[in-house]
């Protein structure tokens, strides 16, 4: 008897073969990735239905090789939560003998600082004052030195942990150790909804999220400060920008710029832009919904405790240049004293303030000149991820979770998984020779000059991830997010927008209309 089946393999053919033939397949296009696929059987076929998959979908695959990689960076943590027998009559406490906190690479901010801001106490942020030694040993009063949505997340893990601490059912463990659990968890929560975000970001490139789900940095930094809470909502605010709800955009970024400042910066990109594709009325609504949304969370506790809540600006106008700050890495290698001279104790520095503010603005104000002036305009993310890198690099603080920042503008703007990965990798080992020169060399601990010549490797990458975005903003062509019918996918109302600059911009400031550009259009 012939078999009649038409169909070989155990199950028919399916009756719809539409495919996601137009999304980026990396295994096929990146030799990186095609080598990598072998582990689990090879780049997908040349006849399979791309976009079919019932279970494992790409969001799906991203979330667990972010789990993993945030369990990884929990493990890099863990040995600040050590146990050991040390109070006075062998109660448990925390563990940082021989400066572990500095061998074994575990430090993070979240320990030392819920005894430092007094959380250990009940104490409420920007309430609670204490006197500590400050310049020239004169007595001090400090607050709590956050912005306000960090400090209530720090203050709600508090509680959390006072919680848990009160449950005999539930397992027990010295309070800060369940302190930054807690705090690692909602930080984990956060970084898995950049993650998301930036997915939704990449459009036919969903795989580029990958390198946040997978960046060296997150096993380095997820756990080291706050900085995920922001990198989530100045993702979140893109993706609403990209959804055409600039107003929901603007929330999120206001509430972002009032957990790290940085967030707030994207708004310089989207002005622009939008003044290139003459869109200024889509703006407005996400520049107010972004002032309104910073006053409303800012605004109870600077009236209710004006001290408390201006600590953080205090605290920030106050410090010095940071160890990891091109303005400290001059002065490591060459002795200057720096724009202000050798400082007294207490006294603030006036000019290194100033140029600092200074040179960002020049650097806004080239980015402003690049926006206008490209044969094509930018994508979002192209201007957001040199604006953020142009903060940072001439910025006083460089604090090393800051790096997280730059991972979801780079994944986007820069979409080349080698060099990335080249500048994460740099970024990650520079946590090494940061924890060693910490350490003191009469503890063994490393030369200042090997920690700001590893400063200096980190930097000159950043520049040369900011250098090739600013090569394919003049040279489109060679952008693989365009692709096709796709032109901006974070670009929401300016995805596909003519250029329509206002009439009162000066020639100079105009697009540079690339002829060969304009001959193949």
């Amino acid at each position: 008897m012939t078999d009649e089946r038409t169909w070989i393999g155990p199950a028919p053919i399916a009756g719809d073969l539409r495919s996601a033939e137009w999304r980026d397949l990396p295994g096929r296009t990146d030799p990186l990735t095609s080598e990598l696929s072998k582990v689990v059987g090879g780049p997908v076929g040349a006849h399979a239905l791309v976009g079919r998959t019932r279970f494992f979908t790409p969001m799906r695959v991203l979330m667990l090789l972010a789990v993993v990689f945030l369990s990884l960076g929990w493990f890099t943590k863990a040995g600040c939560i050590q146990q050991a027998p040390n109070g006075p009559h062998g109660e448990l406490g925390l563990d940082w003998s021989g400066n572990r906190q500095y061998t074994a690479l575990c430090y993070s901010d979240t320990v030392p600082l819920y005894g430092a801001e007094r959380l250990i106490e009940g104490a409420f942020p920007y309430k609670k004052s204490w006197t500590e030694d400050g310049p020239g040993g004169q007595p001090q009063v400090r607050y709590m030195e956050y912005p306000v949505v960090s400090g209530l997340y720090q203050y709600a893990s508090m509680g959390l942990t006072k919680a848990w601490r009160s449950a005999s059912w539930l397992p027990g463990a010295i309070e800060v150790a369940i302190y930054f659990n807690i705090v690692a968890f909602g930080l984990a929560m956060a970084w898995l909804v950049t993650v998301w975000a930036t997915a939704l970001l990449a459009g036919r490139r969903v795989w580029d999220a990958a390198l946040v789900a997978c960046s060296p940095l997150v096993i380095v930094h997820a756990f080291t400060n706050f900085d995920p809470l922001a990198t989530a909502f100045a993702a979140g605010g893109m993706l609403a920008w990209a959804r055409r709800q600039p107003v929901l955009a603007g929330v999120l970024l206001g509430i972002g710029g009032a957990t790290k400042l940085y967030p707030l910066l994207l708004l310089g990109p989207l002005l622009v832009l939008c003044l290139r594709a003459g869109k200024i009325r889509s703006w407005l609504p996400a520049f107010g919904a972004a002032i309104g949304a910073w006053v409303l969370v800012n605004l109870p506790i600077a009236a209710l405790f004006p001290t408390g809540w201006s600590e953080f600006f205090r605290f920030n106008t106050d410090r010095h240049a940071d160890p990891d700050s091109l303005y400290n890495v001059v002065t490591s290698f060459t002795g200057w004293a720096g724009f202000d001279g050798q400082l007294a104790d207490g006294e603030k520095p006036v000019l290194l303030n100033l140029v600092s503010l200074v040179a960002f603005v020049a650097v806004c104000a080239v980015v402003v000149w690049i926006a206008l002036t490209a044969p094509r305009r930018p994508r979002v993310a192209q201007l957001c991820l040199l604006v953020v890198a142009g903060f940072l690099l001439t910025n006083k603080v460089w604090s090393p979770q800051y790096s997280l920042w730059l991972v979801p503008l780079a994944v986007l703007a820069l979409p080349h998984r080698r060099i990335l990965l080249a500048w994460m990798g740099i970024d990650a080992v520079l946590w090494a020779p940061r924890m060693y020169y910490y350490l003191g060399e009469s503890n063994k601990g490393l030369p200042e000059q090997w920690f700001t010549g590893t400063v200096v490797i980190r930097d000159l990458a950043v520049i040369a991830l900011c250098a090739l975005v600013i090569r394919q903003i003049y040279r489109p062509q060679e952008d693989l997010v365009r692709y096709g019918f796709i032109d901006d996918p974070a670009g929401g109302d300016l995805d596909q927008a003519p250029d329509n600059p206002p009439t009162w911009l000066p020639a100079w400031l105009r697009p540079r209309v690339d002829l060969d550009m304009a001959t193949a259009r």
